[in-house]
């Protein structure tokens, strides 16, 4: 059984990683025509992302604690057959409760996927060329988003919004079983061969007493609450603060991902990496400084009346929250320790995705119903943006007073 070289192990999960997304985005896209076809209000609505986000987030340590220690590759196989069963049978559901229980399915399966993919990239790739690598490895979420939402505006004009996921799902199928025959990596300390040990409560309680994975990852909550909601409501907003029809919002939405999420993740990525080269604060300043312009751009696109203005600013904003992408990412891998990479993966995506959207698509939905204005809602996802800038200009300010040759990479705990 041969292994797979760097290379040819970042297009496998870069690829599989776009599925990912593309499976994700769908609802969105018809999401308008659900609560149409159903008869259902925005904070109902709001639900069907958070049931996501609670499969998500509730098993996400258990495949972190799996990550670190079982195959890898049948924990990415698994995942990948999970969430596109569940994606298909979101189709076929033929009621509100019964879709709720299959999102929640589609989150259980990405769990799996997102906690191991990481740190399996981690363990091919030095400390020098790991944040290209996860760049490119992230520029997979706004491809993603683009595809599920343009192909779920287009499948659910022509066929109903049912085949949309159905015809999402099902590639996933089959891709499930592309890595099986290859051997996985070792796993690694800083990027060079190293004997693994597997780690105890002890130090993961560590771990998540570390001042820059607390910043970090605060700060990635509120950047999560803001986007998770944006996502989730953006052709929504469209459709009703503009009058754009369902296929305009998703043909506006998706390339719009596409362009500013596809060009944002390789700038900001490729920018934290020549500034990191100077100082180390380079991710955490890339990060922050993102947020810090995209948050004026978020509230200037869901307040102003003209529609042209506010598609250009709510393009600027998603421009800059897709900066970070991969530096935040990198940040977390490299704050932690080597036996901890996935616990790490996977004790980030818990808080963020606890304190971050699986409440805010639905709490947006509230707010709606309860001031009867859908773009007044939306207001507190620029707030969250800028509170995550504020987070990380603080690690960034931190990491600044370093010294320059302590570049903050966690070792490994002795053995």
């Amino acid at each position: 059984m041969r292994a797979l070289t760097p290379r040819q192990t970042l297009i496998i999960l870069t690829g599989l990683n776009l599925f990912n997304y593309f499976d994700r985005y769908v609802l969105s896209a018809v999401l308008h025509s659900i609560q149409v076809d159903w008869g259902i209000s925005d904070s109902k609505a709001g639900w069907l992302g958070t049931a996501f986000m609670l499969g998500y987030f509730v098993t996400a340590p258990f495949f972190g604690w799996l990550g670190d220690r079982t195959s890898r590759k049948w924990l990415i196989a698994g995942g990948i057959l999970v969430w596109s069963a569940a994606t298909i049978m979101t189709g076929f559901a033929g009621s509100f409760t019964v879709m709720l229980c299959w999102r929640v399915m589609v989150g259980v399966g990405e769990a799996s996927y997102a906690t191991v993919s990481p740190a399996w990239l981690s363990d091919v790739y030095p400390p020098e060329k790991r944040n290209t690598a996860l760049t490119w490895f992230y520029t997979a979420i706004p491809i993603g988003a683009a595809i599920g939402t343009l192909m779920g505006g287009f499948i659910a004009k022509h066929q109903g919004w049912q085949h949309a996921f159905i015809w999402a799902g099902a590639p996933g199928l089959l891709l499930a079983l592309l890595l099986l025959p290859f051997k996985e990596p070792a796993r690694t300390t800083d990027g060079a061969p190293g004997e693994h040990r597997l780690p105890g409560m002890k130090d993961i309680g560590a771990l998540l007493r570390r001042p820059d994975y607390n910043l970090s990852v605060w700060g990635y909550t509120a950047y999560t609450f803001a986007l998770g909601a944006m996502a989730h409501w953006g052709p929504s907003f469209l459709q009703r603060a503009h009058g754009m029809t369902q296929q305009e919002a998703g043909g506006f939405f998706g390339p719009m991902l596409a362009v500013a999420g596809l060009g944002g993740t390789l700038i900001g990525g490729l920018a934290a990496t020549a500034w990191r080269k100077r100082h180390r604060s380079g991710y955490a300043g890339v990060l922050a400084a993102s947020m810090l312009l995209g948050a004026p751009a978020a509230w200037l696109a869901f307040t102003a009346p003209d529609r042209t203005v506010s598609m250009v600013a709510l393009a600027v904003s998603m421009f800059c929250c897709f900066l970070g992408t991969g530096p935040i990412n990198t940040l977390i891998l490299e704050c932690s320790p080597a036996t901890l990479r996935a616990s790490a993966m996977a004790g980030s995506i818990f808080i963020i995705h606890l304190f971050g959207d699986l409440w805010s698509p639905w709490v947006v939905g509230e707010l709606s119903d309860h001031w009867k204005n859908f773009s007044h809602a939306l207001l507190i996802l620029p707030v969250a943006l800028f509170i995550a800038g504020v987070l990380w200009a603080i690690l960034a300010w931190k990491q600044h007073l370093t010294p320059r040759e302590d570049h903050g990479m966690a070792k490994s705990p002795a053995v």
